[in-house]
């Protein structure tokens, strides 16, 4: 069993790995799981494995590889205030770091076969809105889910501009899978061994790329022995925002404005990002074959030529980079939250305080 990149020793440092082997190219994607623990999907007594390249499942709850998910965060090209449904949305992780790009006024939809699956995701979103720091940085496009088969959503469905599937898909349900996007959408999706992209370019036009060799799990078929018929799954609906939640989206906004400008005046160049670890260097090959875990097999690309020549490091080098790396440097300030320290500021009634604050714990 191998990853794609190596063992990080937390979040931050698996994100680290994933950028310096090209999964994650865009400031965007990079933000979004940066922004939410990959740890915090786990079971408590499996969280050592959070920050390996590697897919996870205990029952019915699944995980893929992170680099999987790199690959399908690029692919999909979001952008605030799309819509997207996730075919086989799991434990949320996914939709949730969508969601973050996709902004107030996005759609997030997620289908998923298993209902105790949909309670566990819904609990992993409870915690994060009510715990998570890094809930505050962003304006937040909350994923919904219901329960059923994938290849039965309901004809009368709408369309959606992004779309991606987490199990392997069939010639026979290509077209299925197209007709949920709309004209200008992405759909990613496992199809014939294949991470693909999909982008409609018109009502019957449609271009197609391969982006790499995976395996996948397959869709699981409808099953009509018990009563026959089909069980149409309808999708929730693209609700309008009431003025009460507009009002807090315009209010949090705001406060955010001030406390960049605030910043600016004071140092001149924006809020600075907390020192990061400074962590020794690793040269690493890619490999083909990335990971097995029962049924799915993961592929990376292939390195270029002009990586594998720098494979090796002088010895002393890294002598010297572990030398200049002290302790007392390391340790970086705790974070700040500085929406929530403002809003707890302001000359407000404390429900109007908490309100705004969507009645976050920490």
């Amino acid at each position: 069993m191998g990853g794609a990149v190596s063992a990080g020793e937390d979040n931050d440092e698996l994100i680290d790995n994933l950028k310096e082997a090209q999964y994650i190219r865009s400031e965007l994607v990079e933000q979004a799981f940066r922004a939410i623990d990959r740890a915090d999907y786990y079971l408590e007594e499996f969280k050592d494995n959070a920050y390996k390249d590697l897919a996870w499942k205990h029952g019915n709850i699944h995980l893929s590889a992170p680099c999987i998910y790199s690959e399908v965060m690029e692919a999909l090209d979001l952008q605030p205030g799309l819509s997207f449904l996730n075919l086989g949305s799991g434990t949320g992780y996914l939709s949730s770091m969508v969601g973050l790009i996709l902004g107030p006024f996005g759609v997030n939809h997620g289908v998923e076969l298993h209902s105790d699956v949909i309670e566990y995701a819904k609990q992993k979103l409870d915690f994060f809105i009510k715990t998570s720091d890094s809930f505050d940085k962003f304006e937040f496009c909350e994923p919904s889910f219901v329960t059923g088969n994938c290849l039965e959503i309901s004809p009368d469905c709408t369309q959606y501009d992004r779309v991606y599937c987490g199990a392997g898909v069939q010639k026979e349900h290509e077209d299925y899978m197209k007709n949920l996007l709309k004209v200008g959408g992405i759909l990613v999706m496992p199809l014939e061994e294949k991470l693909t992209k999909i982008t409609r370019t018109g009502p019957s036009a449609w271009e197609t790329k391969k982006i790499l060799a995976v395996s996948f799990a397959p869709l699981i078929l409808p099953n009509h022995a018990d009563s026959g018929k089909s069980r149409l799954v309808h999708l929730p609906p693209v609700a309008v925002r009431s003025l009460q939640d507009l009002a807090r989206i315009a209010i949090r906004g705001t406060i955010k404005k001030i406390i960049h400008q605030e910043a600016m005046s004071k140092n001149g160049n924006g809020l600075k990002n907390p020192p990061r670890f400074k962590r020794r260097r690793v040269r690493r090959r890619r490999m083909e074959t990335i990971v097995f875990l029962d049924k799915e097999v993961f592929a990376s690309r292939i390195s270029n030529p002009s990586d594998d020549n720098n494979n090796s490091e002088d010895p002393e080098d890294e002598r010297q980079e572990e030398e200049e790396t002290k302790p007392s440097e390391l340790k970086p300030d705790p974070p700040v939250n500085f929406l929530r320290e403002k809003v707890l500021s302001l000359p407000l009634p404390d429900p109007l305080k908490y309100y705004l604050l969507y009645y976050r714990e920490k």
